[in-house]
């Protein structure tokens, strides 16, 4: 029980993002907690990454988001840090798209992101330090035709993660907001989004997951806020 709690909301299939970020938590000495709604996954993830346990949990389900950190922190300890990765993505016309999509994204993207912090900052107070991180990406920072419904709720988590950076920071809270300007490289991406692309389009979970890693153990007197990261061939 001596080792810190890091929490993993949005831990898909082996090799992704959050699952990446939830191994190399645990290989840096962490228990961790993973979330996410695919149970399965998660527990054939759990049985292969020492240090984690799976917690089946949809957070666009803010009671169930709040019942399962609960169980987080009885059955683990209260996180030092959380990562949040889930996310929720809904793409088309402005006035194609059901307007009840726009909420759904905000839920998972933003709200859960408040909901998690509420849940999780107070014992980090009272131990005088801890750590959020946040993925997000190239949307956060601007709209473009058919993500409107995506974007916007990005951009509200940036500045909601901004927010509680400012007020936390000086109390021992770092909060760091991760800009993703890349093609992740996972099986559906490659196939659906960029077939055909040579290795050096994308972006690696694995190395994305170790920048997580290393900006959450920072010193104190050079915290990151807003982190960009994109292959070395990108165009930006």
């Amino acid at each position: 029980m001596g080792k810190p709690v890091c929490l993993v909301t949005g831990v898909g299939p082996e090799g992704g993002t959050g699952a990446e970020t939830a191994r190399r938590f645990a290989e840096g000495g962490y228990r961790v907690a993973m979330l996410a709604r695919n149970a399965d996954n998660l527990a054939a993830l759990a049985g292969k990454y020492e240090g984690t346990r799976a917690y089946g949990c949809d957070v666009a389900d803010l009671e169930a988001l709040v019942e399962t950190v609960s169980r987080v922190k009885a059955e683990m300890g209260a996180p030092r840090t959380v990562v949040h990765n889930a996310l929720r993505s809904v793409r088309g016309g402005i006035l194609e798209l059901d307007p009840d999509d726009l909420e759904k994204n905000f839920r998972v993207n933003t709200t859960a992101l408040l909901y998690l912090a509420r849940e999780t900052i107070p014992a980090m107070l009272e131990a005088g330090e801890g750590a959020i991180m946040v993925t997000g990406n190239t949307s956060a920072t601007r709209g473009g035709k058919n993500f409107g419904f995506f974007a916007s709720t990005k951009a509200a988590q940036r500045i909601l993660a901004e927010s509680i950076a400012r007020e936390f920071g000086p109390e021992g809270i770092h909060v760091a907001y991760f800009i993703i300007d890349a093609a992740i490289d996972t099986p559906r991406t490659r196939e659906v989004l960029a077939p055909g692309k040579p290795d050096d389009f994308f972006a690696r979970p694995p190395a994305i997951a170790e920048e997580i890693y290393r900006v959450a153990h920072q010193d104190r007197s050079a915290w990151s806020f807003r982190v960009e990261l994109r292959p070395f061939g990108e165009t930006w």
